[in-house]
């Protein structure tokens, strides 16, 4: 083997190893937005209102349901590996809750560790199901119609 073969060869077996530790390397991303400590400082609690926060900290990503008593803002960070499934691995939630007027009432921050799982119930039909398919009612149903009967004919 020459020295030239030699050299070429360390060359690809080196850029391979380094290509396959590079993918084995996690990657981040980052959905939402969640103010700092330091932004929600400037929210005074039963001096703010929906307009003052909105120009402290921007409009929220989400906001309460049944009333619009409380605004969420939502921030993840997603740790993907190639060969794994997506995990996240930071979660801040803020709460900024107001009155029946319009006033901060509250400031509340909760991370990954205060959330819960909630297990979601699911009702499926199961299989197989009974009776007649689709494709059977339509076939049984050809030459049932009587085109005298569909149009009024005097």
């Amino acid at each position: 083997m020459s020295s030239f073969s030699v050299k070429a060869i360390k060359t690809v077996a080196g850029v391979t190893c380094i290509a396959i530790l590079a993918s084995c390397s996690a990657t981040y991303k980052y959905h939402g937005y969640a103010p700092d400590d330091i932004a929600l400082a400037d929210v005074i609690v039963g001096a703010d209102t929906r307009e003052t926060v909105e120009e402290i900290i921007g409009k929220p990503s989400s906001s309460g349901i049944l009333e619009d008593s409380s605004w969420y803002y939502v921030s993840t960070k997603v740790r993907h590996y190639t060969y794994k499934a997506p995990t996240a691995i930071e979660r801040q939630l803020v709460a900024v809750s107001f009155d029946d007027s319009g006033v901060v009432e509250n400031v509340e921050r909760f991370g990954l560790e205060d959330g819960r799982v909630v297990t979601l119930n699911r009702r499926v039909t199961d299989l197989p199901v009974k009776g007649p398919s689709v494709l059977s009612q339509i076939i049984s149903n050809i030459g049932v119609f009587d085109l005298g009967q569909q149009v009024n004919e005097e």
